[in-house]
């Protein structure tokens, strides 16, 4: 089984363990307490018949203080959830702080933008045409997405837009085995084909 490390940011109260307890136990309290430095989820997905990945999920407290963990956290991970409320703009905001942490930690992780508590619609402070221009100036893959934790919506989807990317940017389908391998091999691992 393939194994990745997703590390998961963004400031205080944005829902980061909200969403990642919705994905990993497909559960909602209202009032989740605030995350004390970092924890931790994992979570096995089948991609296809033949594919499954393990995704080992960092949750990183979004208070100040924690950030000093950050750095040793990105450090080996494959992609970083960077997670903002659409209820709150100063959240959208505070994602460059985080991008620029992994990005002077890491060069090669994946990252993609996350809103948040889409649910309350007549409280948003963030459009969509915001988050796509966070996105492109940070260099995340794809369009952010919406999510709801509270609903489900988009939760599911979220997670597989990020195993996806890394499946599209880590590796490769052998022509001959139809087997998933490294990107980096030049060979297959499972039956030697030259890729």
């Amino acid at each position: 089984m393939l194994k990745y490390k997703i590390v998961v940011a963004g400031a205080k109260n944005v829902g980061k363990s909200s969403l990642i307890a919705r994905y990993c136990d497909d559960i909602f309290n209202e009032k989740t307490k605030e995350t004390i430095g970092v924890a931790f989820k994992r979570k096995e997905v089948r991609i296809k018949e033949d594919l499954n990945v393990e995704l080992n999920i960092w949750d990183f407290g979004g208070e100040e203080k924690y950030r000093i963990l950050f750095p040793a956290y990105v450090n080996g991970a494959t992609a970083a959830l960077l997670l903002y409320d659409t209820t709150k703009k100063s959240s959208l905001d505070d994602i460059g702080n985080w991008v620029k942490i992994i990005d002077e930690n890491s060069k090669d992780i994946i990252k993609v933008i996350i809103g948040t508590k889409i649910d309350l619609k007549d409280q948003r402070e963030i459009s969509k045409t915001d988050a796509i221009k966070a996105s492109k100036i940070f260099n995340c893959y794809g369009e952010p997405i919406g999510t709801s934790s509270k609903t489900s919506e988009n939760v599911e989807n979220a997670f597989l837009n990020i195993v996806n990317a890394i499946i599209e940017k880590q590796l490769q389908e052998c022509s001959k085995c139809g087997n998933y391998f490294s990107a980096k091999l030049k060979i297959c691992n499972y039956c030697g084909e030259v890729a």
